[in-house]
């Protein structure tokens, strides 16, 4: 039996993601077919002090740079309208936005829904939970329940809700972590957004993640780790990108979305890309 791309599934299994990623991109050479590349954006979160001075300017910036898509962490009080309209005018695609629990729930679920249609996102990602409500492993299971229901709601708008983390989620808890509980408890619709320097931040593996949750990671976030150099831009720093990277377009990633933490951040998210760019993304 083969896979749709023409490999024997029993050599992807075999091989696993990165050497899978391997096989069809020389199978695609072989075919004189182009090289898929999942398309980058950025996190806005990034680059928030030149948003709330010149929005306009700083997505000019961006695109400028080589980025193809945004991801939100706030609209800078513009309604959806104007937000499409720059988006729009500066040829920028929105790949994600980063949208609290609470802008999912209740009565605030349909203005959420009908702002991101405008602004034509599928992604609502929520960025982190609310201590009080991830103490135990209860908690996990409840919000797990949660966001397969919120999954179901927004499922017949063309929308997904997914989940990124930052460190705590791999401390263990109850003799499990909490990414494990809440990932093997949601269904798969549920986007994992793995924050890669922070899953390693947080004592874990991101491969392993990858591997355990595969076809989970729809996006993730391109954030560098390094032990000696906190600042060190994508691709200076200790991660293996060229593993993560396979094992992610092994497993369907849709966007890499670019996050940066330090000042000055517009030349840092520009040095990120071009050396994505040196990395052949």
């Amino acid at each position: 039996m083969t896979t749709k791309n023409g490999i024997p599934r029993r050599e992807v299994l075999r091989m696993g993601a990165a050497g899978a990623a391997a096989a069809w991109a020389a199978t695609r050479s072989k075919l004189g077919l182009a090289a898929s590349k999942v398309p980058i954006g950025v996190q806005l979160y990034s680059v928030r002090k030149d948003c709330e001075k010149d929005l306009p300017g700083t997505l000019k910036a961006l695109k400028g740079f080589g980025y193809e898509a945004v991801e939100f962490a706030g609209y800078y009080g513009r309604t959806a309208a104007d937000m499409r309209k720059l988006l729009d005018d500066h040829d920028l695609k929105c790949c994600g936005t980063h949208t609290g629990l609470d802008t999912l729930e209740g009565d605030t679920l349909a203005r959420t829904i009908e702002y991101n249609k405008t602004i034509g996102n599928k992604f609502l990602i929520v960025p982190s939970i609310p201590e009080e409500r991830r103490k135990t492993a209860a908690d996990w299971k409840k919000l797990a329940a949660e966001f397969d229901g919120l999954a179901d709601k927004v499922a017949s708008h063309g929308m997904r809700i997914g989940y990124h983390n930052h460190n705590f989620e791999f401390t263990p808890i109850e003799g499990t972590t909490p990414w494990d509980l809440f990932f093997g408890g949601t269904k798969k619709s549920v986007v994992m957004q793995v924050d890669v320097g922070n899953c390693i931040e947080g004592g874990s593996d991101p491969l392993a993640v990858l591997k355990k949750y595969p076809g989970r990671a729809t996006t993730i976030h391109v954030k560098e780790y390094s032990k000696t150099k906190p600042e060190a831009f994508v691709g200076d720093g200790d991660i293996a990108w060229k593993d993560v990277f396979a094992a992610c377009e092994a497993g369907g990633t849709e966007w890499y979305i670019v996050e940066y933490e330090h000042e000055p951040a517009l030349p840092a998210v520009d040095r990120c890309l071009k050396n994505l760019r040196a990395m052949g993304k």
